[in-house]
Parts: C-alpha cells; structure tokens; sequence
C-alpha cells in the first residue's frame, strides 16, 4: 500500500499532491530562501540540510515542535497562494500553474514529520495534537480549494490549453488540477462552498478519532500465554513472544500482541483452540468493542457526511464522484469484476473447507471448522496435500537476505544499485532504520535514498507500506528521491535471524515495488507524481512475481543456520501450492473490497454499521468459516482518510493488469529477466508515473488491453468462456 501508501492524507485537491512529493525552490526565490533559513527558530520548517540534497533532520525533530510548525507551514502556504490568486497578470502555465507547484515547499517539510509522527511514532502527546491539528488543516484545505480568485485563473488556463494546447506533460498537470478543484467544489456557490467546508472539517476530526481508536485497541489488547499455552509454535515466535511480554513487564509469560503480523502466525500454529479463538476474536473486534473507542458510530456519521458533500456536487452517491477520475470510472464497472470473480472465490472455500474438516476429522478432532481453524487446518492441509510445512519454508525467507534480492531484482529490471550509508551518517527517527544510497549503476548518478523501518512497536500503524519524504522533479532543477518502506515485523530476539512467512515475503517485494515506481520517476512536474489509485498497486503487485523466480530462489532463499539454498523439492512444491488457499486470500480481500463499496452505495441515514455488514456478507452468501480481511470497524484504508474510500477494488483491479503483464514476461525469450521487457515495463509503467493516462501507458506497454483471464488462471480459478 501506498497505505499498504502514503503516509500523508491531505491530497484533498490537486495543489495537495505536492504535499507528497517534497518540493523544488525556485531559482528567482533563493534570496527569500535564505531569509527563511535564518527566521525559523522551529527545526521542522528549515530546509533540509546536509548531503544528498538534504535529509529531514529526523534525529532532531521534537513532536513539541508540531503544532507551531504546521500552522506556520499552512500560513506561508496560503500567503503564496493569494499571491498568485491577486497576480495582476493575465494567467498562463507558467504564473498560475507552475506557481502552484512550488509554493508548498515549507509545509511539504512540515508534513513529512507529521506523517513520521502519524504513522511511526505515534505517541499520546501527538495524538492530542493531531485532534486539535485535524479541523485547522481542513479550513486550511478548504481556503485553497474555495479560492474563486484562483480558481478562475486555473479554469482561464485550462481553457486556454484546449484552444491551444501546451506540451503533453504540461497539458496533463492542468488537466488533473483543474479536475481536482472542480471534484472539490470550487465551482459551488457561496452557501455551498460554506457547507462542503464544514463537511470536510466534520470529517477530519472524525477520520483522526477513527485511527486512534484502532491504534488503542491494537496497543491496550494482548494475550499472554504460559510456558504449557506453546504447543505448535515456531521458536523464533516464542522467543519473540517472550521477549516482548518482558518489554511489558511481564517476564516469563509470551505475548501475542493484537497486531496481523502476531495474530497471523499464532493463529496457524497454535494447538490451542479456545486461544485462538480468543486472539481472533480479540483481532476482529478492534473498533468494534462497544467502549468510547468503538467505531460503529464514527462509520455512520463519515457515510452521511460524505455522501452529503458529494451531492452538493449534483452527484447521487459518494462511489459515482469518486472513481470518476480512477480507471474503473463507475461504481458499476468496479463492481462487475468483483462480481466476476466472486462465485469462483467462495466455491473455492467450499472445497477448501471440506478438504480442512475431512483432515479434523481424521485426527479424531471433533469439532466444526470455524474462522479461527482455518488458517491452522489450512496448514495442515497443506502440509498434506504438497507435503509443504510454513515453517519448513520460512527456515530461507529471512529478511536480511529478502532485503539483498529486492536490491537484487531493481539492478536488473532498472540498473539500481544499492549501497549501505554508514550508521549515523544520516539522520533516523529511530535506531531500527536502516538507509542505502539508490544509483544508476550505468551512470553512478544518484538515485536518491531508500529508508527501512522493519519492525513492529507501540505507536506504529500496523500493516506494510511505502511513502516519500521527496519525490523526482525537474522543473526547478532536477532532485533526488528520498523514499522508505514500512514494515511490522517482529523484532528477533537478539542474534537470531528475522524469519518471515511467504505471504510477509511477498508483502516486502510488493511494497518495494512502490519505492521503485518513486525512483523510476522521470516527471517534470509534483502534480504527475500523484497516483490513479485502481493503478498505482499494479507496479507493485507486479513486482511480487520476482520472488519467486528461480533467481532469486537460488541466490537469496538460504537457509538461516547453514547457508544452503532451498532444495529444489522444495521449490518445487512451493510452486505447485502457488494456488493453494486461493479461496481464502481471494474471498477475505474481496468481502472487504464488496462492502466498501456497498456501504458508498447505501443510504446511509440510520443506518446500523454493525447489522449492514452482517446482512450484506448474508446476502453474498460469505463463508462462515472465514471473516472480511478488514471488518467495518477497524477499516483503516477506508475510514481513517479517503485514500481507499470506494477504492479498496483496486488491488484487484490492479491484479488484473500484473496477471496479463506478467504472463508477457512469462513468455518473453528472458522471461522475468528479459531485458528489452523490463526496459519497456520502465518506460510505460514506472517512469511515467500520471504523466500518461494509466490505461494508454498499459497498452503502450502490452499492445492490448488486459482482460480477466490471466488473473483467473492465476488463481486456479475457472476461466470465463470469451463471448463474442
């Protein structure tokens, strides 16, 4: 995620994405650069400083600092933005558009520290700040967008570049401004403009309690074990349960902490059936616990509130405005391949199921698999069925290596090397973040820097994901990108080797496969830096293919104690599993990606958070024995901002295009080492970025447009019959 993301939720219009791709200086500013250096006293607001084009001073920021930097950062923001509103000349690309561009420089620095704060080091002093912070940044937000001077000059230029068009690049940054303003009211009237303004303040404080409320729950909730509760766990999770129970005071007692990363790997192993089913239940309950931390109500008012904003619009629901600038382009297109795939999903869990109770009850088990089995059964079965043990497998996933083979793969897909920069040479925000240099290996030019914060700990957000602290742009001088991936590993017991399961390793090659598409960059402007969220995962989904290529494989899939690669009988089942749970990883996605959607669809006034999902996942006809991957209350892509609101989809829709872009490099005479392959998928796919109309750059690429049976053929899922 660019959640999976982007740290940074405030790319509400389009003058908002520079906030996400740390800004160039223009050249006629240095005097005033210089000034600025010397006034702020506040350490967040300087430029950055330093080699590599400068760094955030990370090894100095002080959450203290926050409050005063964001509101300075948001003042000279708007200071410039009325001066370009009030230029007194006539508007054009280079006095209203460009301008724009550059004129968030200061808050774009202000922001990365919060996103840190945000989403890495959360502590109870940010959130406070965070809630007072959350409506100011939204009339903030809103002051822009409701700029009628501004807004007049964009429309004059966007006008005056149908008449008489500018460069493609140039006519692509207008474009997608000009959508975002007018998608965010600027056309409305007064009264309205008033009103959407209050909506999106309702709605900030609302997403800001959202995530915390998730945060508390998965911090306030761990199930501590016994030394006679280890039955079927992997070592490495003991020791690391051991070790964390210590760090809460806890000594001799093992943690599983209410994070996936733990629940996941205690709910496949565990023998014991009344803890798991209380780390589940513990799991699948966040947000929905009924204390002043639950989210049932928060759900209900976003819903009313979005979809009454979007109809001051004219539009009749909050799927159809949205997705009207992303590659589905209507709830209904989304929805048609969900449906699409949906029946061969759960009749797979059908068959999955019965595989799982005809193996309990062979052992003599007498129970009925419910949803905290599957994942244990599922094993076991596998385990049967490819004589294929997790944990056998996971003895060749250690990260450090993972780390090697993603270097591995960027150098021959993208001619990237990498290179450590030494401890303390630049700055962290926490001791477990590792930094390399990113060159071209051709050129020895300088990429840009890539950060890793790979392990788990109170006050990070759960999950994986990927950002930039700045991103490629030439238009004020060329800079560098500095980009991180996040991870919740976790952390080994002191000398032991991180472990982690396939599914962690496919989830790492995905999220640096959005670090890739940052440095691939090769765009003029912030604004093409910006992603069409039903594409943006599709780079990085591709990207997964990787690891299990034989390269890859051979090289880096080493054993943690002897160093021996994984034996080609175990390859060989690794790979014919590769469908194996399908039912399952397709189906909890799916429910999640369905209800997202219908709950934009439905009326939402009085509406029962709780009753709709149950009814609907009925109505699908939902397995029992398996849960949404992320049920209403806890659905952070969703309800915490509206980066994955009605677009949750678009992982799927994404899988499309990597199903059919990775049977081309199947098939090509290098396969997924060709090299004139890669440097097209480079060309049309990662440098671009929104430079290009994503479905364009998709057939500049293959030649065609994908369809749905290479995603189908992937999963082992019946193929569709082409009609003609």
């Amino acid at each position: 995620m660019i959640q999976k993301a982007d740290t940074k939720r405030f790319a509400v219009v389009a003058v908002l994405f520079i906030m996400a791709t740390g800004m160039g200086c223009r050249s006629d500013q240095k005097k005033s650069k210089e000034n600025e250096k010397m006034q702020f006293e506040n350490i967040l607001l300087r430029e950055w400083e330093g080699p590599y084009g400068g760094v955030p001073a990370f090894d100095s920021m002080n959450v203290a600092d926050l409050r005063e930097a964001v509101l300075k950062g948001m003042e000279i923001h708007l200071e410039r933005i009325d001066a370009i509103a009030s230029n007194p000349e006539a508007p054009n690309f280079s006095n209203t558009i460009e301008e724009l561009e550059r004129s968030s420089d200061v808050l774009d620095r202000v922001f990365t520290y919060y996103g840190i704060f945000s989403s890495n080091l959360s502590t109870p002093e940010f959130r406070e700040i965070q809630t007072d912070l959350a409506p100011l940044i939204s009339e903030y937000e809103s002051r822009i967008v409701q700029n009628e001077k501004l807004f007049k000059r964009i429309k004059a230029v966007h006008e005056n570049s149908i008449r008489d068009p500018l460069e493609p690049d140039q006519q692509r940054v207008v474009e997608l401004i000009y959508k975002q303003f007018e998608m965010s009211g600027a056309e409305l009237d007064s009264l309205k403009k008033a009103r959407y303004a209050e909506i999106e303040k309702e709605l900030s404080s609302l997403y800001t309690k959202f995530a915390n409320n998730v945060l508390h729950d998965e911090e306030s909730y761990i199930t501590y074990l016994t030394a006679e509760q280890l039955s079927g766990l992997p070592e490495d999770f003991i020791q690391s349960a051991a070790r964390i129970a210590g760090e809460n005071g806890k000594q001799g007692l093992y943690a599983v902490t209410n994070t996936r990363s733990s629940m996941d790997p205690f709910l496949t192993y565990s023998d014991e059936r009344e803890l798991r089913k209380k780390v589940w239940t513990t799991f699948y309950a966040r947000g929905d616990n009924g204390d002043e931390y639950d989210n049932n109500e928060l759900i209900a008012e976003i819903l009313k509130l979005r979809k009454e904003r979007v109809q001051l619009l004219g539009y009749s629901n909050y799927a159809e405005w949205r997705l009207q600038d992303r590659m589905a382009k209507t709830p209904e297109q989304a929805m048609a391949l969900m449906e699409a795939v949906w029946p061969a999903a759960i009749a797979r869990v059908d068959e999955e199921v019965a595989d799982m109770q005809a193996l309990a009850n062979r052992l003599g088990h007498n129970i009925s698999i419910e949803p905290w089995d599957y994942r244990y059964y599922a094993e076991k079965v596998r385990k049967e069925k490819f004589d294929l043990n997790s944990d056998e497998v996971k003895q060749y996933l250690q990260l450090d290596k993972l780390t090697e083979a993603v270097h591995y793969v960027a150098e021959e897909l993208f001619g990237y090397t990498f290179r450590p920069v030494p401890d303390g040479s630049v700055p962290v925000f926490h001791e477990d973040v590792k930094v390399w240099e990113v060159h071209d290996a051709r050129s020895d030019k300088l990429i840009g820097l890539w950060y890793l914060d790979p392990y788990a700990r109170p006050g990070k957000r759960s999950g994986a994901w990927a950002t930039t602290y700045r991103s490629h742009t030439t238009f004020d001088g060329e800079q560098n990108v500095l980009a991180s991936n996040n991870s919740n590993f976790v952390k080994p017991a002191p000398g032991e080797a991180l472990l982690v399961s396939w599914d962690d390793a496919t989830t790492f090659f995905h999220e640096f496969g959005h670090a890739l598409h940052f440095f691939a960059s090769n765009v003029r402007y912030p604004t093409l830096n910006s992603g069409v969220r039903d594409y943006t995962e599709f780079q990085s989904q591709l990207l997964e293919r990787w690891l299990s290529t034989d390269r890859v494989i051979e090289k880096f899939l080493l054993h943690h104690k002897t160093g021996k690669p994984m034996p080609p009988d175990l390859v060989a089942k690794v790979k014919k599993a590769a469908t194996f749970n399908q039912g399952f990883n397709t189906t909890e996605y799916l429910a999640s990606a369905i209800m997202d959607m219908k709950l934009h669809l439905a009326d939402p006034e009085d509406i029962d958070i709780d009753a709709f999902e149950r009814n609907t996942l009925a109505a699908m006809g939902m397995p029992k024995e398996l849960p949404m991957r992320h049920r209403t209350p806890h659905f952070g892509h969703v309800f915490s901002g509206e980066g994955y609101a009605t677009a949750y989809y678009g992982y799927m829709w994404a899988d499309v295009l990597t199903s059919d872009a990775a049977e081309a490099f199947a098939e090509a005479p290098g396969g997924f080492y060709d090299k004139d392959l890669a440097a097209k998928a480079v060309k049309y796919l990662f440098a671009p970025r929104n430079a290009i109309d994503p479905a364009e750059a998709y057939r500049l690429f293959r030649g065609k447009d994908a369809g749905i049976e290479a995603l189908m053929r992937d999963r082992g899922f019946p193929v569709p019959r082409k009609t003609n």
